[in-house]
């Protein structure tokens, strides 16, 4: 049976599926095809069609999307105390926010949906995170004020002079005590049960694949990194940035990663940036 996978060409996203790419699992009776987009494309295709079957989203995005797709149990981009980083070229405080013109990655994004949370009054512009540089690009020619830096970028604004204003994770750690859940995979209904756990417990064991060979796999995205960007040629960057994305939490939610996707939803809702409330649910 064929199945569409779409995903980031994020490290983690990479990292996540690389056994199911390589064939180093069994996938039994399933033929995966896939495709790569950025986040902000990955969700809207989720929400405008349903070419994928499995496609990686932002947790925002999902509430858009519970009618047709379920979270998998596993395959999520948490930050404990960090996440997304606002940043400028030179510092400002938090109420000075305000009517500056802020890049975003996406509408649908979670960084998005969280920086709304802590200032309504901005004016945003969305700037795809492809090319890599493009949002530092746009923040060093004066085109906005700040920008929010997701993925890899977090670990190098500071080599473009680059300054933080805020980690918007470390904001939601300190309001909820939760980690943040940034992205997820979700997996079509209309597949039904028992296809869906079949397909989970696949994905679930090219997770743990990763993380078993985790210096084979960091090799992979070194050599196969469609992004070509220089800095994600060091290992020890990689490392990092996998630690931080691609690690047991992604392997399973566990209790407040689950409790934290309904809470991320909720506080939503109930700051008025999503129009209606969302009842996440998890395949088994």
């Amino acid at each position: 049976m064929p199945i569409r996978l779409a995903y980031s060409p994020d490290s983690d996203d990479l990292f996540m599926f690389y056994a199911i790419l390589e064939k180093k699992i069994d996938t039994g009776d399933f033929q995966f095809t896939w495709q790569t987009s950025d986040t902000e494309s990955l969700n809207q295709g989720a929400l405008n069609s349903d070419v994928f079957d499995v496609t990686a989203i932002s947790i925002h995005n999902y509430a858009y999307l519970a009618d047709r797709f379920i979270l998998l149990p596993h395959g999520g981009s948490v930050g404990v105390n960090y996440g997304p980083v606002l940043v400028a070229k030179s510092e400002f405080e938090l109420d000075q926010l305000t009517d500056k013109r802020i890049a975003v990655p996406g509408l649908t994004t979670t960084a998005y949906l969280v920086l709304k949370m802590i200032c309504k009054s901005f004016r945003e512009e969305v700037v795809p995170i492809q090319p890599f540089s493009k949002v530092f690009d746009e923040i060093k020619q004066d085109h906005v004020d700040a920008g929010l830096v997701i993925h890899e970028g977090r670990l190098n604004y500071e080599s473009h002079g680059l300054k933080k204003i805020i980690d918007i994770g470390e904001w939601w750690y300190k309001n909820y005590q939760l980690p943040l859940p940034l992205g997820g995979n979700v997996i079509r209904r209309s597949l039904g049960t028992e296809v869906i756990n079949q397909v989970s417990e696949i994905l679930r064991q090219s997770i743990r694949y990763a993380l078993d060979h985790k210096d084979e796999a960091i090799q992979y995205l070194i050599e196969n990194d469609p992004r070509k960007e220089t800095f994600l040629k060091d290992k020890n960057v990689l490392n990092t940035y996998l630690d931080m994305y691609a690690n047991e939490q992604t392997y399973d939610y566990g209790e407040d990663g689950r409790k934290a996707v309904q809470v991320l939803l909720d506080e939503g809702y109930n700051k008025g940036i999503i129009p209606h409330l969302t009842q996440v649910e998890f395949s088994n």
